[in-house]
């Protein structure tokens, strides 16, 4: 029995979709889906509990706006060069979040965002380092991630 049948089953297309389908690929894409959802049900991962699990479009279409957005931002500093001088840097931001699931979560929106990375959480104090590419104001772009991204993360899964 399949602990993750849902992974088993998208790591056996993907296998299939980058090696093509072979009965050959099939079968090792097989193999390599339930020995990775038998190494998935050794981690014992905690189930996320969605407390308002409506509120996830919401969230969704504000990352994918942001996106866009940065997308634009990124080519426009890359297509203009030196014209315009913009300092890349570094920066933490407090958070209040706990959730694991939530932070999980905020890593990746943070990071699918282009101009911006997640480097490293300290969970001891519970702060994120960020580089963002264009760093014009810190406290802007603290106040963004707190209010436009932790605050919606901490209604939905705490």
């Amino acid at each position: 029995m399949l602990p993750y049948p849902l992974l088993s089953a998208s790591l056996v297309l993907m296998w299939l979709a980058l090696n093509g389908f072979t009965i050959g690929q099939l079968i090792l894409g097989c193999i390599v889906a339930v020995l990775a959802s038998w190494g998935m049900a050794s981690l014992r991962p905690a189930k996320p509990r969605l407390r308002k699990w409506y509120l996830l479009p919401k969230l969704v279409g504000i990352v994918l706006y942001d996106i866009l957005r940065s997308n634009i931002a990124v080519a426009s500093i890359l297509l203009t060069g030196g014209k315009r001088r913009h300092k890349s840097g570094f920066m933490t931001v407090p958070l209040d979040l706990e959730n694991p699931t939530a932070l999980a979560v905020l890593a990746i929106v943070v990071t699918s965002t282009p101009g911006t990375a997640w480097l490293e959480y300290n969970s001891l104090n519970r702060t994120v380092l960020i580089h963002v590419l264009d760093l014009i104001d810190e406290e802007e772009w603290r106040v963004l991630i707190k209010t436009r991204y932790e605050a919606l993360l901490m209604e939905i899964f705490e």
